[in-house]
């Protein structure tokens, strides 16, 4: 969680140096995505959304990785199979079908696996969502459907864009199973995770859990909640963040003293040093590439923009 903390934290600042591009923040959500994530074997597909850019930290991807991603470089992406993550989703909603189809080739070839995704509450309210929810119960796929509700869509709040009150109540319109958990709680995430996933695993079909947390920071670097939320409620929701919560609790039974704490912190800090200066390291890619990635035979008029881009 320190690790996430820290990253994110840094990646703000590399922002506003101008190292790094628009960034999706995720402050307060630390308990969450590493709690699923140790709950998961390693076999276990993940798919994020860009809320959980750097969890591939969890799963020894390096932070200069997730850097050059954020600074649109190529070496920011990686082959999925290499540690079974997906590429991290930008479109809302849209990875929740993927995450269906891939549990659906992993009971297919008869894998003990499950696929893993997560999203947002404003995802809930997409058709991608809905497609890949009734595609997974219909096939009763082995997929875990994990939604952060932090209470904003952007600037939407939940009750302005769901006519449910618990998110976790559309399950049942879908013939799955559900469970509403704190989402700030790691231990809790993570027994939830891992029950959804071993039921998942063991031909139960798929399972949503609704994590409930808050957002105490903006959507992202160009957003100013400041326009759409109460300050004293963000102040509240920071005063209950999950990394201080946690880290008490962990004082109080003793697991924890000063001399731990700080060297997870500066082993942290040094980790996200370390990537960006990695990332600012690469060399500029080939400006070719944005062209002939995209299609296998590229039309007419793209063929003549990359021609008349890569004129001296």
């Amino acid at each position: 969680m320190v690790r996430l903390r820290t990253y994110d934290d840094r990646s703000v600042v590399y922002h506003r140096q101008g190292r790094i591009g628009t960034y999706a923040i995720f402050w307060g959500h630390e308990a969450l995505q590493a709690g699923a994530v140790h709950a998961l074997d390693r076999e276990d597909w993940i798919f994020p959304s860009y809320r959980e850019s750097a969890i591939g930290l969890l799963r020894e991807m390096p932070a200069a990785t997730i850097f050059a991603w954020w600074r649109g470089h190529p070496e920011g992406w990686c082959d999925p199979r290499d540690r079974r993550i997906a590429s991290i989703a930008v479109p809302v909603g849209s990875h929740v079908s993927h995450a269906a189809g891939m549990a659906w080739g992993l009971k297919l070839r008869g894998e003990p696996s499950c696929a893993l995704a997560f999203f947002g509450d404003g995802a809930t309210s997409t058709g991608a969502f809905h497609e890949g929810m009734t595609f997974a119960a219909a096939k009763q796929v082995p997929a875990v459907f994990l939604c952060n509700n932090n209470s904003w869509a952007i600037s939407t709040p939940t009750a302005a864009q769901s006519g449910v009150e618990r998110l976790v109540d559309k399950a049942v319109g879908y013939g799955m199973e559900g469970v509403r958990i704190d989402g700030a709680d790691p231990l809790a995430v993570r027994d939830a995770v891992r029950a959804a996933a071993g039921r998942a695993r063991a031909g139960e079909g798929p399972q949503f859990i609704e994590a409930v947390t808050f957002r105490c920071a903006p959507h992202a670097t160009a957003d100013d909640p400041s326009r759409y939320m109460d300050p004293a409620q963000v102040r509240a929701g920071r005063e209950r963040e999950c990394l201080g919560r946690f880290e008490s609790r962990l004082r109080q039974a003793g697991v924890l003293d000063e001399e731990s704490i700080s060297r997870v912190r500066e082993e942290a800090l040094a980790e996200a040093e370390a990537g960006i200066e990695a990332a600012e390291s690469l060399p500029d890619p080939n400006p070719r590439q944005i062209f002939d990635t995209t299609y296998a035979l590229p039309p007419r008029g793209l063929r003549r923009d990359r021609d008349s881009a890569m004129e001296p």
